[in-house]
Formats: structure tokens, C-alpha cells, sequence
């Protein structure tokens, strides 16, 4: 009896520790990874060149559907209340464009590059989820980067910057406060671009 108890005990040691060491391997990521890096499965963090960014452009496909449902989550891939009732497309590429140009005075340092953002989705919150819910504003879209010379592809990625969309009384709050979904997913989208382009560990 005491053999089969010895036996148990060591199979379910065996088993935690297994686990354990399954779960340790696995990456938490903060953006998507390349196919590449994913393969190498080296456990080593690569660093991300920094780059001096030359020039911006910035593309809102106009193939983005977009809602202006007041529903509490649109099936669209623009979803935009932070600016009058017009043209969503061109309210996101101002967005992404004002975002940029605050970064830029800390992308100075560098392999120079010409930067091409395209925005792949931009859902924000409606009137109805804003005043009640509050979510998430999903952001997503691609940065690609050439050598403003050849015109040869340096690095490309596709990135994510979700931030926390408030609700209800918080989102009156933060209104009055200065701190409207506008105002902070241009702040947020700034800091990410000097994050991502600044040289950290991917």
C-alpha cells in the first residue's frame, strides 16, 4: 500500500512540474509577432531597431466598413463618435496623423525611415455602449518601414493598441476633465509609435 501511495505521489509531482514548465514557455506578447521570430523559438528577446523616421503616410482603406448603428458593438471596422457626424475615414487619418506628428520629435535617432501606417480597424465605442458599459477601443493597423533611398522594405508589423474605453459616470467625468476618448486615443497612439519605434525589446 505504501509502495502505491510512494508512486502516486511521484507521478503527481511529476506532473505539476510538467505543467509548470509548459506554462513558463509560453510568450506573453504585447504586439504581434512576425511568423520569423516565432519560428526561432530561442526564448531570446530581439531587439527592435530605432529609427528616425523622414516621412509619414498614413492610409485609412476606404474598404473599412463602417457603422454608425447605435448599438452596444457594430459589426464594422470603424466604429468613430469623437468627432461630428462626416467622413470616418478621414476623422481616423487625422487621428493617426496628429498621433504621429506628436511622436516624432523623440524618433529622431536611428536607421532613417520612411514610415506608411494603414490603419486595419478602429472601433471606439457608440453613444449607447459610452454612456452605459464602457470596453475597449480596438485599434489595430500595420507599420511598415522603407529605406527612404530604395524604397526597400526595412521591417513590417502588424500592431495592436487597444486601451481601456471608460463608461457611464467616468466618461462624463473625464469629459469634464479634459480627458475625452479623443484626446486620450491620440495620446495613446503616440506613445505607442515611440514605443514601437524607439528600440525596445520586441
Amino acid at each position: 500500500m505504501k509502495t502505491v501511495m510512494k508512486t502516486a505521489a511521484l507521478t503527481a509531482t511529476v506532473l505539476a512540474m510538467a505543467g509548470c514548465a509548459v506554462n513558463s514557455s509560453v510568450p506573453i506578447a504585447s504586439r504581434d509577432t512576425p511568423l520569423e521570430a516565432a519560428r526561432s523559438g530561442n526564448g531570446v528577446q530581439q531587439q527592435s531597431p530605432a529609427y528616425r523616421v523622414d516621412s509619414v503616410t498614413v492610409l485609412v482603406p476606404e474598404t473599412l466598413r463602417v457603422s454608425e448603428a447605435n448599438t452596444y458593438y457594430p459589426n464594422a471596422d470603424i466604429v468613430w463618435r469623437g468627432d461630428a457626424p462626416g467622413n470616418r475615414w478621414a476623422q481616423v487619418q487625422a487621428i493617426f496623423e496628429e498621433a504621429i506628428g506628436r511622436s516624432r520629435s523623440h524618433l529622431t535617432e536611428g536607421q532613417p525611415a520612411d514610415l506608411e501606417v494603414e490603419v486595419m480597424r478602429f472601433h471606439s465605442l457608440t453613444d449607447k455602449t459610452r454612456y452605459t458599459l464602457g470596453g475597449v477601443h480596438s485599434i489595430k493597423f500595420k507599420l511598415t518601414l522603407r529605406d527612404p533611398q530604395s524604397g526597400e522594405i526595412l521591417e513590417q508589423r502588424v500592431e495592436k493598441a487597444d486601451l481601456k474605453a471608460y463608461g457611464g459616470s467616468k466618461a462624463v467625468a473625464m469629459e469634464v476633465q479634459g480627458m475625452g476618448q479623443k484626446v486620450r486615443i491620440t495620446q495613446h497612439l503616440a506613445d505607442t509609435f515611440v514605443k514601437e519605434l524607439s528600440g525596445h525589446p520586441a
